[in-house]
């Protein structure tokens, strides 16, 4: 089921796919989303919900796997991957792709007023707090405390000597 809030600015070019299992996929308002941006429904029957005044930018990839809860104020940049899913590997005597999925680590939660990096990738269990900045490139699969920067230097919180 999609719901888009009025409000909500989606490029003709972005592909939001329904899902056939139910899947809620919800946009907030004042939401922008740009061109080649994808919402795809795999991996689960987790929701997708993305809060008010949230951007996400060109390129970026959303699973609904087992979840995505995108805070109000996030700024998304171009490439990102968001994947709260991952593939079932444990059976040696079948193929990767008829293994189905692992059980779910909670999804991905991103707070409000977060910005993530160009190429960054969120997969299951990533848990962003309030304010987190995470590096171009970085690759995140547990939580990142309020107001720290993670990825390409050692975390710090914003406005320590160095940030």
């Amino acid at each position: 089921m999609l719901r888009i809030d009025p409000t909500a600015r989606i490029s003709p070019m972005a592909d939001i796919e329904e899902s056939v299992r139910g899947t809620l996929i919800e946009i907030g308002p004042r939401v922008m989303i740009d061109s080649f941006v994808k919402i795809k429904p795999t991996g689960g029957s987790g929701d997708v919900v993305i809060g008010a005044d949230s951007a996400i930018n060109s390129g970026t990839v959303i699973y609904t796997g087992n979840g995505v809860r995108i805070g109000q104020g996030v700024a998304i940049a171009a490439n990102c991957t968001l994947a709260p899913t991952n593939h079932a590997i444990a059976d040696r005597d079948r193929m990767i792709k008829d293994q189905g999925f692992q059980p779910s680590r909670g999804g991905i939660v991103i707070e409000d007023d977060c910005w993530l990096g160009s190429g960054v990738v969120l997969l299951d269990g990533a848990i962003l707090r309030k304010g987190c900045v995470i590096a171009a490139g970085a690759v995140v699969r547990g939580e990142v405390p309020a107001y720290a920067i993670y990825g390409g230097v050692p975390a710090r919180r914003i406005g320590e000597r160095g940030a």
